[in-house]
């Protein structure tokens, strides 16, 4: 992949300072992330290997939002929010699963066809004439890119997947992610912090030497981060040659074996793609994983992600990828402490804010796209609350003439 064009390092005047603290813990700012930051750009929902069959479906709850991703009939996939048109009812209560023929509102019997068009009403007699298509399920933008199913409940600033991707696609092709099948499904857990404290954490590689030994014995020395520009940034650790001291990295450095179909650059190597404003695509030789984090509330966000391997998959990287989730997972517990750590301080009346170092560039570049679309961000001080609003427009206003 060419990265020549991408920015690499920060100008020497940058400023150091990451958001201000009150940006972590206010409910109105939190509204305006909801609405401009989540519904308006494009979330991960699955994987086409989750939805396999006709009539199989993924739901995706997040930010007040219900969708439910469905395998029509003809092999399309879309997306519609889960809600009947009738009464508001969730069509389809678990997680994930297969509807045989058509989908059910448990509520009172309403059936949609897979492509979201009404199919009839229960007693359609108790009803006037129900238009098919202006009572079927309301559509939700969906795009299917090298296997992920991408979705957005509104228009918002970035382009299409395939699009905003284009910097990256040469690279991410090569790992023939479309071919992938789910290990365990998608996983999803709570974090007592603020949404941006788990992007600022997973932002920088500079802590990993200090805060993550197995990461560090992996790939540390090697260890690079990349900013975010027009919405994507990059990060990679490749190999130490060195034997690892831990248990764990000793041997998954022994037994990883690539898939025959990657270039031998990615052979002994962990790639991070970072999609704004809080999803991150994980490769490494076995598999591949996506992992982001979502607002629940200013203190508690949630966290959801899943990871596939290839069907072609020997016992030899089936170990690999079980040592792989070993160090994830110990490398996760690592981080959830540090961003409850950093998230309380801002409570403080005597928080000052971030001094960033130059490896520390991604976070502030990822500030830096929070700052474009929520300007209100840049005030040292927080706006009354039911004022945020109106001081964000005003702002915005200001800076588009």
């Amino acid at each position: 992949m060419n990265v020549t064009k991408r920015e690499m390092s920060p100008p020497t005047d940058w400023d150091r300072r990451g958001l201000p603290g009150w940006a972590y813990h206010s409910e109105a700012l939190l509204d305006l992330e909801r609405e401009q930051l989540f519904r308006s750009h494009w979330q991960i929902a699955c994987h086409i290997s989750d939805i396999p069959l006709p009539g199989s479906y993924q739901t995706f709850d997040a930010f007040g939002e219900r969708a439910l991703i469905v395998h029509g009939e003809d092999g399309v996939i879309q997306a519609f929010h889960n809600i009947c048109r009738h009464r508001g009812s969730r069509l389809v209560i678990n997680d994930n699963g297969v509807c045989k023929g058509a989908l059910v509102c448990p509520f009172h019997g309403w059936v949609y066809n897979f492509d979201g068009t009404l199919r009839g009403a229960a007693q359609p007699k108790s009803f006037p004439k129900l238009d098919k298509n202006e009572f079927g399920l309301l559509a939700i933008d969906c795009e299917v890119w090298n296997g992920f199913i991408f979705i957005r409940f509104s228009k918002g600033p970035q382009p299409s997947v395939s699009k905003l991707m284009s910097p990256f696609a040469e690279e991410i092709s090569q790992y023939q992610m479309d071919t992938l099948i789910p290990t365990s499904g998608l996983q999803t857990n709570t974090s007592p912090v603020n949404w941006k404290s788990i992007r600022d954490v997973d932002n920088e590689g500079y802590h990993v030497a200090m805060a993550h030994p197995a990461l560090q014995d992996l790939y540390g020395k090697s260890y690079n981060d990349e900013p975010y520009i027009n919405g994507l940034s990059r990060s990679v650790g490749k190999f130490n040659r060195e034997q690892g001291r831990r248990w764990s990295v000793r041997h998954y450095s022994k037994l990883s074996t690539p898939q025959e179909n990657l270039p031998e650059d990615l052979h002994e190597a962990w790639v991070y793609w970072g999609l704004f404003p809080n999803t991150v695509i994980a490769a490494t030789p076995e598999g591949i994983q996506f992992y982001q984090e979502f607002p629940i509330s200013t203190g508690k966000s949630l966290l959801r992600g899943a990871v596939y391997k290839y069907q072609s998959e020997t016992r030899q990287q089936k170990a690999a990828r079980y040592l792989a989730a070993r160090i994830d997972t110990e490398t996760f517990d690592e981080d959830v402490q540090l961003t409850i750590w950093s998230n309380e301080a801002m409570a403080s009346r005597d928080y000052a804010g971030f001094y960033l170092s130059d490896l520390e560039y991604g976070v502030r570049t990822h500030h830096d796209h929070i700052r474009a679309i929520l300007p209100v961000v840049n005030l040292e001080d927080a706006p009354a609350e039911d004022k945020m609003a109106s001081t964000n427009d005003a702002m915005m206003t200001k800076l588009a003439t």
